[in-house]
């Protein structure tokens, strides 16, 4: 056998151990997870879901003249602008599943897909204004929490160096259809799902074993390091909405370990180093705005982002922390 199968074996057995062991707290941790979706994530979620659908999938490979100057600014090769609008407004992963089907398809070559990945993936609309929303008093917070995360994606990609590169040619849109919306909806919202309930069960045991000690506004930010949608939905325990507001930005950048497990399973063959240095950098960005904001220490903020700008931007000629032009 060998050793990643020996430890893949090994911690399925621990984790049926532990099941067998205490399986009232994996069925409460199931229980919660179910009714979460039942009441909150699929109400607020499936509609943007299949709007989202017919949307993208009328943008994808189409090139859009208003887009051609943010193309630029982005780095993306012309012609392929489009997945930057659905890495927007797709929501995750949608938008490294779209980055992926380009490579695969001939349009993006290896280095610039893994460049896109670091910028093309982020929390789209549907997520943001279906359940980030009704944590917050003011309908205009969502979309301050939106403008920051898409800000924090633009720096990423300034930061990360590029060499022009020749047009991009995508696969032409096919004809979007209200029944394939819906199929691909009620698929992505299964997955969502079932990563959600996946996750209740294992900070339900996180709960038993530690967190209860720890303070809610860490509490918070373990559960949304490791779960997105479950992080927000603890956002209600924070009582001081400023902290509120940061954690949930800092959340929303990272996007957690299930967003990056769920990139990992439609990225295949493409590195994902670029993805997770943009998704630190992005947060770093997020929460350095939201600082500013709350506290209204621009001096700081300021110098602090010319500082990572150019500390990241050494990368151009010295390749530092790998980040050399694609």
């Amino acid at each position: 056998m060998k050793p990643k199968q020996l430890w893949k074996a090994l911690l399925a057995s621990g984790a049926m151990l532990i099941l067998i062991l205490d399986s009232q707290t994996a069925v409460e941790g199931a229980k919660t997870g179910i009714d979460l979706c039942i009441r909150t994530i699929i109400p607020s979620l499936f509609p943007f879901f299949i709007i989202s659908s017919i949307l993208t999938s009328s943008l994808s490979g189409q090139s859009l003249f208003f887009l051609k100057p943010l193309g630029r600014l982005y780095g993306i090769p012309a012609g392929a602008e489009s997945l930057l609008l659905i890495g927007v407004l797709g929501g995750y992963p949608v938008g490294a599943q779209a980055v992926s089907s380009a490579y695969n398809s001939g349009s993006l070559t290896k280095s610039q897909a893994e460049r896109m990945l670091a910028f093309c993936n982020n929390a789209g609309p549907a997520f943001l204004f279906g359940v980030v929303s009704q944590f917050f008093p003011s309908a205009v917070i969502p979309w301050v929490l939106w403008m920051i995360h898409l800000a924090g994606a633009l720096m990423v990609a300034i930061l990360i160096p590029h060499e022009p590169a020749q047009a991009a040619t995508l696969p032409p849109a096919k004809e979007p259809s209200l029944t394939q919306a819906m199929q691909q909806s009620l698929r992505t919202m299964a997955a969502v799902c079932g990563w959600v309930i996946l996750f209740r069960v294992l900070i339900g045991f996180f709960y038993r074993w530690f967190l209860w000690i720890l303070p809610v506004e860490l509490q918070v930010l373990i559960i949304g390091c490791l779960e997105l949608s479950n992080g927000c939905m603890e956002l209600a325990g924070v009582a001081d909405l400023p902290t509120r507001f940061l954690l949930c930005s800092g959340m929303l950048a990272f996007g957690g370990l299930c967003v990056t497990m769920q990139t990992l399973s439609v990225v295949k063959g493409l590195s994902v180093k670029h993805y997770l240095l943009g998704k630190l950098m992005q947060t770093i960005t997020a929460v350095s705005i939201c600082i500013g904001i709350l506290y209204h220490s621009w001096v700081i903020l300021i110098v602090f982002l010319l500082f990572f700008f150019f500390l990241f931007r050494k990368g151009k000629n010295s390749r530092f922390y790998g980040l050399h032009p694609v």
